[in-house]
């Protein structure tokens, strides 16, 4: 009984089957648009160099001093600490940083935030006071540092060139 459907079978397999594969390579789909291919990640050759911003503010002395009083007044302080020496957050008077050093990367830092724990300020403060206080953290160990921290005496250490004291953030006279 089984094989008496055996031809019927065969011949309907065989009907669908030429009926099936009518040589066309069209899309799947009617109407549907052919797939475009997507770049992912980086692609190799023709690297471009990232747009550079400079800080309006640079060296002005009167943004920088508007910075100090930007950094306790958001309490950037709060995390960095009262001379940005590191606290909670990572000191901002280190020569390494994670995120970049050049003004662009920290103004990105500060309005952006940065995973595990630096919120972002950029929808909160005007770009003008990110950029003044980029420069304040730039002047941080320069002699134009507004409010640098002072060391005390007994906790300065000694310059192994020169066999004296180093006097880092102290002021002239003192």
């Amino acid at each position: 009984m089984r094989l008496r459907f055996l031809p019927v079978f065969a011949a309907w397999f065989a009907a669908l089957l030429v009926l099936g594969c009518n040589g066309s390579q069209g899309p799947v789909a009617r109407g549907a648009a052919p797939a475009t291919p997507t770049t992912v990640g980086p692609v190799p050759g023709g690297v471009s160099e990232p747009e550079v911003h400079l800080n309006p503010y640079g060296n002005d002395p009167v943004a920088i001093q508007d910075g100090r009083r930007l950094f306790d007044w958001y309490n950037c302080s709060g995390c960095h600490g009262g001379h940005a020496g590191g606290g909670m957050g990572p000191s901002l008077r280190d020569k390494v940083w994670l995120y970049g050093s050049r003004d662009d990367q920290i103004f990105d830092s500060i309005a952006e935030g940065r995973s595990h724990g630096m919120p972002s300020w950029g929808k909160k403060i005007p770009d003008s006071q990110i950029w003044q206080l980029v420069a304040y953290i730039k002047s941080m160990r320069t002699l134009q540092e507004a409010d640098p921290p002072i060391e005390p005496a007994n906790e300065q250490t000694p310059n192994p060139e020169h066999n004296d004291r180093i006097m880092v953030g102290t002021q002239p006279g003192h």
